[in-house]
């Protein structure tokens, strides 16, 4: 099979009229030759850093429209199923991927349960690190979220990174706000990038200390204009990463659009393929090819080099879309889950109280971090209640995996006038998280997706409508479009209930992340991100 069109060598820094030779799923041969074709052939695009999980897709559905998007690969951390089902759940993810062409890479999930301060459906300890390090499908150990156990020497964590390092495999940061000698201890400890950064001085300093640090663009966080200036002169340590992606996002774009958007901000277009296409390769040792003789056909064909519209994309030589149309098949698998808890009553939500003011978590659209804020009480009956004219809202966390009693606090900017909101979408643990106008509308909520052991959901005085999401109570097992129409129309309820956030349920999704500061809410009480202690709503 021959590809004919403008050559782009990264490496080399230049683009000619050529022609791509594949061969039993490698480029035999690249040769400078004149051709009528003005399309660009280019090594394939790289999520440097997803959850698949976040897609509401499994694996091999993901693929499907990743691919469309001259999506070949990703390094992807299936914490998410981790936290719900262990080491089972992502042997499943592996299982999964590996039945479609595309580049699965997974981690081990090094944070399982994410903190001590939340209740999660499984444990993977030093010992569990130890064995998926072994496997050869596991090719880094995945974000490192738990920074005061690196900082303060905890036994479990530093054996963790000893056993990555023992195996000679990257180890993965997650480090927001992290500055200074902290930050310095960090990085001694062997990890190697970071993708939390949300300022251009601190991922100045993280590049200048020796990090790689990956922009993220997903649907919730976007660090994109924060951190891109940064590429023009640290482009051979920088990556792309969506991080967390929703499915109506993923089948209209993905690290096509950051390439187009950085080449779009003036940025020379080979240091953004070198971010996007290259240096995860180097970074994570990929078993992926880079437009080389000798290397797997894992390329693309796009149509130009400013908005990157994906004509093709052949993995190991094998055509996997072609103009829009994905051609890998679907995949039959099992439902896993884990679900065990009772249906609510109105009365589980009362937080009994007669105080004058309380701590308020303030959700900031676009970011994973939230602010602490003082409002006033609003008190019915001696009862803690939302306040829809403040904006003040109840959230509450439920524990999924067993019986007890739910955590209760309260947010701004949700902008709910009406219904309640839910997700058993809830990093990092997966227990139900609803927000809601009233104790009645929050109880609606969270039964419905006990009612169906996991999903999204939103329901009003007069409407109720739910996306399950039976496999870990994370995933559909349905198709991207049938979850993305899905999606797209729970979303607009939960507009049309009065959010303006641009991604309500990824914003709801990482209200219980405890990791990331300031405030946030676990299934065990309201948490000082910063402090990383537990704190109290009354003030």
């Amino acid at each position: 099979m021959k590809l004919k069109g403008n050559i782009v060598d990264i490496h080399n820094r230049r683009i000619y009229k050529g022609e791509v030779t594949i061969k039993n799923g490698k480029i035999e041969s690249i040769i400078e030759k004149d051709c009528k074709e003005n399309h660009f052939i280019l090594p394939g695009f790289i999520d440097a850093h997803i959850h698949i999980e976040s897609s509401m897709l499994v694996p091999s559905e993901f693929a499907k429209i990743a691919v469309n998007h001259g999506t070949v690969a990703t390094v992807s951390d299936p914490h998410e199923i981790a936290n719900v089902l262990g080491v089972k759940g992502v042997e499943f993810m592996i299982k999964n991927g590996k039945q479609t062409p595309f580049k699965f890479n997974f981690g081990a999930p090094s944070c399982v349960p994410a903190t001590s301060f939340e209740s999660a459906g499984a444990v993977i300890d030093s010992n569990d690190i130890k064995t998926l390090l072994e496997n050869p499908d596991i090719k880094y150990l995945a974000e490192m979220m738990n920074y005061p156990g690196v900082i303060y020497d905890d036994v479990e964590v530093l054996k963790k990174i000893e056993w990555a390092k023992y195996y000679n495999k990257p180890v993965d940061g997650h480090a927001p706000g992290l500055r200074g000698n902290d930050l310095t201890k960090y990085i001694s400890a062997g990890i190697s990038t970071d993708h939390e950064c949300f300022s251009y001085d601190e991922g100045l300093e993280k590049l200048q200390k020796g990090m790689k640090v990956i922009i993220r663009e997903g649907s919730a966080a976007k660090n994109f204009n924060a951190l891109i200036d940064l590429l023009d002169t640290h482009y051979e340590n920088m990556m792309f990463c969506s991080d967390d992606k929703h499915p109506d996002d993923l089948l209209l774009g993905h690290i096509n659009e950051v390439c187009a958007r950085a080449v779009a901000k003036g940025i020379d277009v080979f240091k953004v393929l070198q971010a996007a296409c290259v240096n995860p390769v180097k970074h994570y040792n990929l078993d992926v090819g880079l437009l080389n003789v000798g290397d797997h056909a894992d390329c693309i064909v796009v149509q130009d080099l400013k908005d990157f519209k994906t004509l093709q994309t052949y993995i190991n030589g094998e055509l996997v879309s072609d103009n829009g149309i994905s051609k890998i098949k679907h995949v039959e698998f099992e439902n896993l889950n884990n679900f065990n808890t009772n249906k609510k009553e109105v009365s589980d939500f009362r937080f009994a109280s007669q105080t004058k003011k309380i701590r308020v978590i303030e959700c900031v659209d676009g970011e994973l971090v939230t602010n602490e804020l003082i409002e006033d009480a609003t008190i019915k009956d001696g009862n803690l209640v939302s306040n829809t004219k403040t904006d003040v809202l109840k959230m509450v966390v439920v524990n999924r995996y067993q019986n007890d009693a739910p955590a209760i606090a309260f947010i701004k900017n949700y902008g709910l006038k009406e219904g309640a909101i839910a997700s058993s979408v809830g990093h990092d643990s997966h227990n139900i998280i609803a927000v809601g106008v009233s104790d009645e509308a929050i109880c609606k909520a969270v039964n419905l997706l006990i009612e169906n052991e996991g999903g999204i959901c939103a329901v009003s005085d007069s409407e109720e409508k739910v996306v399950a999401l039976p496999v870990a109570g994370i995933m559909s097992d349905k198709s991207a479009d049938v979850i993305g129409k899905q999606y797209s129309e729970l979303d607009k309820m939960a507009k049309q209930l009065g959010s303006k956030l641009h991604a309500p349920y990824m914003s709801l999704s990482f209200m219980a992340l405890l990791v990331i500061p300031a405030l946030k809410l676990s299934d065990k009480g309201l948490f000082d991100g910063g402090k990383f202690e537990f704190t109290s709503v009354e003030a």
